[in-house]
């Protein structure tokens, strides 16, 4: 691979090369530039990298715990589409290498949709191993949503190749596994295990939604994801209910 010459770039040509995400070698190579412009570049950069590795550390103290008493397959799990009128709740398994996060993984609901998908992308290309699990409107029907939720979880976990050595979960607990595990209030914030989940498991249930969408149009499924919106509600009220759904929940 041939050697970039940053010296023969010019501002313009590094800035549109250059991010938070490339390496701290290469930034404090920039630094060295006589072009004031691109050290400070370089500097705003370096900083940037320098909090999201903070960020991230301050995300794995859970997962931390568990490595340093040599339990290395450790599964983040969250859901999405607990509260929706219409379609499944998912849920996502995520175990990641350990001494290996992965940026931008945070919270899915306070990433936009683009960052979300781009994240997405990293965490099944860099964790260890993930899986999902879906649990469609019949059965929340059937077993009603807190159930129903935990059933995707349980799915999600059987799906990984391995069984893990330990869970962790965001807010409930899932004792019939047998598996070890520590229910977190908050995790998709606090762990970037669950973080990873939470994305994951959103950023599938959206693609779902948006095929019901083309299944059935007059609902709006790809604006509001089955969410119970004026708009949902109002649609519901005209066309009555869909196949997916949720019988049992208040319109």
């Amino acid at each position: 691979m041939q050697e970039v010459n940053w010296s023969e770039m010019t501002v313009a040509e590094i800035k549109s090369s250059v991010s938070a995400r490339t390496s701290a070698e290469t930034l404090c190579l920039l630094m060295e530039d006589k072009r004031t412009a691109v050290k400070n570049l370089a500097a705003k950069l370096l900083l940037a990298q320098e909090k999201e590795m903070a960020r991230l550390e301050s995300l794995l103290v859970f997962e931390q715990e568990l490595w340093e008493q040599n339990i290395f397959t450790v599964a983040g799990i969250d859901e999405a589409g607990r509260g929706p009128l219409a379609g499944p709740v998912v849920a996502a398994a995520v175990i990641l290498k350990p001494g290996e996060p992965i940026w931008g993984v945070n919270d899915s609901k306070k990433l936009s949709a683009a960052k979300r998908e781009e994240v997405e992308v990293e965490i099944k290309e860099k964790s260890l191993f993930w899986a999902v699990g879906v649990v469609g409107a019949h059965d929340i029907d059937k077993y009603n949503i807190l159930q129903a939720t935990k059933l995707a979880m349980k799915r999600a976990i059987h799906k990984l190749p391995i069984r893990p050595d330990y869970l962790l979960l965001d807010a409930v607990s899932l004792p019939d596994t047998g598996i070890a595990q520590r229910p977190i209030i908050k995790g998709d914030a606090l762990s970037l295990s669950i973080g990873a989940a939470s994305i994951l498991a959103k950023c599938h249930r959206d693609r779902m939604m948006l095929l019901y969408h083309e299944k059935y149009p007059v609902y709006g499924f790809d604006r509001h994801k089955g969410y119970p919106t004026a708009e949902h509600k109002e649609m519901v009220r005209k066309y009555g209910y869909s196949p997916i759904h949720r019988k049992t929940f208040q319109i």
